[in-house]
């Protein structure tokens, strides 16, 4: 008899439904499972790439405020921001138990990635006149449900054998509903409002309320159960997207201030130099000493401080620093747009929000590192909050001097700062550098024999 005949057999005898249950395990497998986070996981390239949803979710967030720079238009953009932050805070802890780029886990990461470019482009109209239309505002909402829903389903396949995590996360499930139900009523309610300035405030309360559900929840909520299982994994996947971050303000800059719809002249080249030096100053202010002992403190730490370190500095933290970056871009690009505008003179001083802006968003990232400082070093830098005084000092003084020279005035302040810490902290410094040197070539060299075995076959030479 032959193998053939064998095998068909016993499908034979099988009825229908049980073959069409192991053909749809078979289709499911053939994608292959989710895969766990391992202890010294690094951050794999489709959540890089899932990043790049987030970055046009900054960049529109930082166009629609520039369209009309206000006090309000800043407080939404700040909410929307609150908002955007927690999604990805809870993209992270998702992360930190399943790898989002291996087996069946990246095509339902697509269907979250849809929803989150579809909340991106709902941004704009989120708040609008009251009683427009309210087709955005629901938008927004609806993909948010849509994300967050994808994040729950994935976490409870992975925790579906942990009883205790399962129970967890389910507590969590509140927030989750009450949350997109906020935001629903927040895009539905305003129309029905016939005073405007009612229907505002109930819109800005409902956002609020939003904010204050998500970031609560996390601090009440049961962390205690949850454990970070890569801190490498964690502290690169922040790190990477305040990098995102601080390029979409360049980007801002460049393309929202009317550079690149004329030809340069030297104050616009100048103006656009001094941010790419502040810039780079605030990405040396983190990445420099606080970014890197921050890692390895994480590293260092275990069981449920560690948890509470990620979600304290990381989670929350990180926020604030986010914030600043989006601040600066504003005011940065409002004061080249000014520049670059040939009916505007080159010593007319800055207008409006720009200067406050520029300078308040750098006092709004330096707070926040400070922060971030003081939770995992436990440490403050004097220098730092000299700086943050220096910056307030300023403000007054800026918005009368020429836009140039303002920019010229940050840019030095930030290269001040960095200057003044390479030398106060110069044995510091250098000590943190050679332990992350080690610690990079001692992995390097893991690595390096790992793969020398796909030599060994290999023929000699002659």
């Amino acid at each position: 008899m032959g193998l053939g005949r064998i095998a068909t057999r016993p499908a034979r005898r099988c009825d229908s439904g049980r073959v069409g249950g192991y053909r749809r395990r078979e289709r499911r497998q053939r994608l292959g499972p989710a895969v766990p986070v391992a202890p010294g996981a690094r951050v794999d390239r489709f959540e890089v790439f899932f990043d790049l949803v987030f970055v046009f979710s900054f960049f529109i967030i930082t166009r629609t405020t520039a369209a009309a720079v206000t006090f309000d238009a800043v407080f939404h953009a700040m909410l929307v921001l609150a908002v955007l932050w927690w999604t990805w805070v809870v993209h992270t802890v998702v992360a930190t138990r399943v790898r989002l780029g291996q087996g069946f886990v990246p095509v339902l990461m697509v269907v979250g990635m849809a929803a989150l470019f579809c909340f991106a482009l709902g941004l704009p109209q989120a708040f609008g006149e009251p009683g427009a239309s309210t087709g955005g505002p629901v938008i927004v909402a609806v993909s948010y449900m849509v994300i967050r829903g994808v994040h729950i389903l994935l976490y409870l396949h992975v925790v579906r054998d942990a009883p205790e995590e399962r129970r967890q996360l389910l507590r969590f499930a509140p927030e989750v509903v009450f949350s997109t139900v906020l935001l629903l009523v927040a895009a539905l309610l305003p129309a029905a409002i016939h005073d405007r300035e009612w229907a505002s405030l109930a819109r800005d309360g409902l956002w609020v309320a939003v904010v204050l559900l998500q970031y609560g929840t996390g601090l009440i909520g049961a962390w205690g159960g949850w454990e970070v299982q890569s801190a490498e994994h964690w502290t690169e996947r922040y790190e990477l997207i305040l990098i995102i971050a601080l390029g979409e303000s360049v980007i801002s800059v460049g393309v929202g201030s009317n550079l690149l719809g004329q030809p340069p002249a030297w104050p616009e080249v100048v103006a656009a130099a001094l941010g790419i030096v502040f810039t780079a100053a605030l990405w040396w202010a983190h990445y420099d000493v606080i970014g890197p002992a921050a890692r390895i403190t994480l590293h260092a730490t275990t069981g449920r401080p560690r948890a509470r370190m990620a979600r304290d500095a990381y989670a929350y933290l990180y926020l604030p620093m986010i914030a600043g970056i989006i601040l600066f871009a504003l005011g940065a690009e409002e004061i080249v747009h000014q520049i670059a505008d040939p009916a505007s003179s080159i010593g007319e001083a800055a207008h409006g929000l720009s200067v406050p802006l520029l300078f308040g968003g750098v006092i709004c990232y330096l707070c926040g590192n400070m922060a971030f400082q003081a939770r995992t070093l436990r440490t403050l830098s004097w220098t730092r909050v000299a700086t943050v005084v220096l910056l307030a000092v300023c403000i007054p003084v800026a918005t009368h001097l020429p836009g140039l020279a303002a920019m010229a005035l940050l840019a030095a302040i930030c290269v001040g700062l960095v200057a003044a810490e390479v030398v106060i902290w110069t044995e510091g410094r250098q000590a943190l550098h050679e332990e992350v040197g080690r610690e990079r070539s001692h992995h390097e060299m893991q690595e390096a024999a790992w793969r020398a075995r796909w030599h060994e076959d290999e023929p000699g030479g002659p």
